[in-house]
């Protein structure tokens, strides 16, 4: 299938490593060209030497911490002049801490919303005039499985992913009509380092150890196994192309077949 990315201009928070990079690799193998973020600048500067050499493109890049709005506003002015405007966006932000309700103070909700709910509001208000000015554009969230079904231990997350995901369904809306999309993501268990923590904070809690934690994990997903970050990169790619070009407003889960929700 052609995915029809190829000079496409695409933004990605948080793009790095993980499921950032992931979709940053398909997309480079698709010919877009890339502006990506993170906080590491030098994990960003080797990511983006290594696409570069990979795919003989040019790689855009500069500091980004999602946490900030004037991070986030001129991150994405750089991209603007460096690719001269966007066509696709993934908004994507590192997870919040986990833990139980009366473990967080207001402190940890606030750091949470402005990370994982206003950081994207942020970027695409940062990203929107420059899609409404040439009439089209697509923007894909990555949340997480909470969305369907709260993750026991991870009540930040719960909570500011449903906001993304009804974000997502409300711009749907309103953007439409400017031949805008923008679709969520739901990554299930993807073997990222953000997952292999979570395993080892789990495994640590029932006695055990990170290994164990995930053997338990991967039998309760009825494919038996953690989703790849490659996995991501081309969901994500798909729905950010042309091909998905009459999607709109969903929420897509990626894995392995473990939510029970219809």
């Amino acid at each position: 299938m052609d995915l029809s990315l190829k000079g496409k201009r695409a933004f990605l928070s948080a793009s790095s490593r993980g499921i950032g990079l992931g979709v940053a690799q398909v997309l480079a193998a698709e010919g877009a060209r890339l502006h990506l973020g993170a906080r590491d600048l030098v994990s960003l500067e080797r990511t983006a030497k290594t696409l570069e050499d990979q795919y003989g493109q040019a790689v855009s890049f500069a500091p980004l911490d999602m946490s900030r709005g004037p991070s986030i506003n001129e991150w994405a002015q750089i991209g603007l002049q460096q690719l001269g405007g966007a066509d696709l966006a993934l908004v994507n932000a590192g997870g919040p801490p986990a833990g139980a309700f009366l473990g967080f103070e207001e402190a940890h909700w606030q750091g949470a919303f402005e990370t994982n709910l206003l950081s994207a509001v942020r970027l695409i208000r940062a990203l929107l005039p420059s899609m409404t000015a040439q009439g089209a554009g697509s923007l894909l969230c990555i949340t997480s499985t909470a969305v369907k079904e709260p993750l026991e231990g991870l009540i930040l997350s719960n909570v500011m992913r449903a906001g993304v995901a009804a974000l997502v369904k409300s711009l749907s809306r309103e953007l439409g009509p400017q031949g805008i999309r923008i679709n969520n993501l739901m990554p299930g268990r993807i073997d990222t380092d953000r997952i292999a923590s979570l395993d080892a904070a789990q495994g640590q809690a029932r006695g055990t150890t990170a290994a164990v934690q995930r053997k338990l994990a991967e039998q309760s997903i009825p494919l038996r196994r953690y989703g790849t970050i490659e996995e991501m990169g081309q969901a994500a790619a798909f729905l950010l192309s042309d091909a998905a070009s009459y999607l709109s407003g969903q929420s897509l889960a990626l894995d392995g077949g473990l939510l029970k929700a219809l």
